[in-house]
């Protein structure tokens, strides 16, 4: 993980202190670089002491070893976007601070998600007699989406954004049921006691979700991806973007696994849709 990124996954347990200093370096990177600690002391209103506590903190061995990596971090083209917007913020600073927050935060996705660990739960998907896909609150969006594009899978699909459909659901699964639980936190305990309740039924449980959380503890398989939680009161949760851009890789697995034939139904299917649209004209 770059040191940025770092900063960013660790501003919750900053001390109030240390937190003023990411918050100076995370505004302006690249001032940070070319600046004395005490000229970054001065701008965080702290003592030099509590620069170099925080640099500690991001395992750097002091202010000058924090900086090189710093630098290394912007040089390897690292993803960056100031998350905070400012209620002063004019629509061409709102709307590029967003756009360049989310693709960041995908390219962060993309890096930590283990293609392996994708590989055996499209094994999974593409063996199940029926899935099921789970989400509680932002992620249930994500649930109703994968419940869409595996619609047209022509195997049994259902969704659930309820706890008490989601039990029952788990009680009448079996062997050969997938549930996929959607979770960013994967600290929700209804997702994680209905991801235990699914396994001893034997139903086999994918979490899409954060790593090392209770809920991937408790999957058969868990889809890690490093996104950083959204605390910004102004900005949307991109981690719901990556989400489904995970169900899309599960989805295209599925359908490449299925080979041509299955392929050649899908245009099918695609071909039946275009009666329910209007024509393009051209002008």
């Amino acid at each position: 993980m770059n040191t940025i990124d770092k900063i960013q996954k660790n501003l919750a347990n900053f001390s109030k202190s240390e937190r003023k200093v990411a918050e100076v370096i995370l505004a302006e990177p690249q001032i940070a670089i070319q600046s004395s600690i005490a000229t970054l002391a001065k701008m965080a209103d702290v003592s030099e002491p509590t620069v170099n506590r925080f640099c500690r903190r991001l395992d750097t061995k002091g202010f000058p070893d924090f900086k090189l990596h710093l630098a290394q971090s912007l040089a390897n083209g690292t993803p960056y976007v100031s998350r905070h917007v400012e209620a002063s913020d004019s629509p061409e600073s709102y709307t590029g601070k967003i756009f360049e927050s989310s693709m960041a935060a995908l390219d962060s996705a993309k890096q930590s998600i283990d293609p392996q660990l994708v590989n055996r739960a499209v094994d999974l998907l593409t063996q199940a007699k029926q899935i099921h896909f789970f989400g509680l609150g932002a992620s249930a969006a994500v649930a109703h989406d994968a419940q869409n594009k595996f619609f047209r899978f022509n195997v049994p699909v259902i969704c659930f954004d309820d706890p008490l459909m989601m039990r029952m659901s788990c009680i009448n699964a079996g062997e050969g049921t997938v549930m996929v639980l959607i979770s960013h936190t994967g600290r929700t305990k209804a997702l994680v006691e209905i991801a235990a309740l699914a396994r001893q039924n034997d139903a086999h449980v994918i979490a899409i979700t954060t790593k090392d959380s209770p809920l991937a503890r408790e999957s058969s398989i868990a889809l890690t991806m490093d996104v950083p939680e959204d605390t910004d009161l102004y900005m949307p949760m991109a981690s719901r973007l990556a989400q489904m851009v995970a169900i899309d890789v599960l989805a295209t697995g599925f359908t490449l696994r299925r080979g041509a034939r299955f392929r050649d139904n899908l245009k099918r299917v695609k071909e039946a849709l275009r009666e329910s649209r209007y024509e393009k004209v051209s002008l």
